[in-house]
């Protein structure tokens, strides 16, 4: 197998510039926040109003005529929290900046925010999806039971155009993927999506480290539970996308109800301020301790992205199970993206509902674990994890399979 490497990160144009021209780390400050000092105001203000009073009804029937047809934010004074909310507003301006697009759309989760895509895309009879593994267990999973009607076809990247048909709504690939961290080239995969939209999950690596926009995408999708809150305390998704492919959802989260709550909109605008920070600082903790686990006789392999970020996923020669029940630092428990560590075993939680064998044919074995590395220093962090390792086996150990990256 080939031998540990030094993690790699992105360019530094990538990592540092944002799509406008400014510096990533400040479009994370003050976008969504440029209207602040004309209005005599320094922190965004958390509107909660969930109706707004209006005594010009022709004028708002207007709006909500002109709603109905594109699905364009209305002009004017707000009318409804469903239409839409001027604190979740200001972060849908900030992450479509730091994404390169030209809006995006909240949502009260990450599967709901895919849901509305599909939706959107069923409604016009294009309910086929071609899509990659491994995915986000909860997204295999609405693919694979087709509980909105969708149909998918699973292929790996060179497969796409052949699994491509005239009722293809929709391309879905996630990268670097959930857990086993693969991922794909993609502009290769954008081009032989053709006029088929491409969504791409782009919770992971964040536009810290990729903007899949730039690289042919239509849509980048965020649990914006993850990074992008960064704090563990705010529930969310999000779509960055074209503002005609926004209209849709827009019309789509109107209808169904999924709306982002006004406080977790005013959190994820306050995260996003961090998030440059605090997914650099991460990665350096997960490249670390990536080089340290490949290291170790306990472990038979190390996977992490060739981008970088703050995941780590590695298989354990002992039972995964007792590594997890022997942390104390870091916390046992779904999810990740946190500013504090999260380890957790994909094929009994995240990834249990997803089909045995199509679970280990994506990667995702028994023995794997996940690891997000949050801020705290990285030196207690391998000592929780050398402890809960176990002991060393005292006679050598067969040479390892090293610290894997997809390419």
């Amino acid at each position: 197998m080939e031998p540990a490497r030094t993690p790699t990160s992105p360019s530094d144009d990538v990592r540092t510039t944002a799509p406008t021209g400014r510096a990533l780390a400040t479009e994370a400050v003050h976008a969504g926040r440029d209207d602040l000092a004309g209005l005599g105001l320094h922190a965004p203000p958390i509107d909660l109003s969930t109706t707004y009073p209006s005594y010009d009804s022709r004028g708002e029937a207007a709006r909500i005529d002109a709603f109905a047809t594109t699905g364009a934010d209305p002009q004017g004074p707000p009318v409804y929290g469903r239409l839409g909310n001027p604190t979740v507003a200001r972060f849908e301006t900030a992450l479509a900046r730091l994404e390169g697009t030209e809006a995006a759309v909240a949502f009260a989760s990450g599967m709901a925010a895919l849901s509305a895509v599909l939706l959107v895309r069923g409604s016009v009879g294009l309910r086929h999806v071609v899509a990659v593994r491994p995915l986000y267990g909860c997204s295999d999973h609405l693919l694979t039971a087709g509980l909105l009607g969708s149909e998918v076809t699973w292929t790996d990247p060179a497969g796409i155009a052949d699994a491509l048909r005239p009722d293809t709504g929709l391309v879905l690939v996630e990268s670097p993927a959930n857990p086993t961290l693969a991922e794909v080239d993609l502009r290769a995969v954008a081009h032989a999506c053709g006029s088929v939209p491409l969504l791409v999950d782009n919770t992971f690596a964040t536009p810290v480290l990729q903007r899949p926009a730039g690289q042919g995408a239509r849509l980048v999708l965020h649990s914006a539970t993850k990074y992008l809150g960064g704090h563990g305390d705010v529930l969310a998704g999000v779509v960055a996308c074209d503002e005609e492919f926004a209209g849709r959802l827009r019309q789509v989260r109107f209808a169904t109800g999924g709306v982002l709550h006004p406080l977790a909109g005013y959190l994820l605008l306050r995260g996003l301020s961090t998030l440059p920070v605090r997914v650099r600082a991460a990665s350096a903790n997960a490249a670390a301790l990536a080089e340290r686990l490949a290291a170790d006789p306990r472990v038979a392999r190390v996977h992490y992205p060739r981008i970088g970020g703050a995941m780590v996923s590695f298989e354990v020669r002992g039972d995964p199970h007792e590594v997890i029940g022997r942390v104390r630092l870091i916390t046992p428990a779904v999810s990740l993206g946190s500013v504090d560590t999260l380890i957790q075993h994909p094929a009994s939680i995240s990834h249990r509902i997803v089909d045995a064998d199509d679970r280990k044919g994506a990667g995702v074995g028994d023995r794997l674990l996940r690891l997000s590395v949050g801020l705290e220093d990285v030196d207690d962090l391998w000592a929780d994890l050398d402890r809960a390792l176990g002991e060393r086996a005292a006679e050598a150990i067969p040479p390892r399979e090293a610290l894997s990256r997809a390419d």
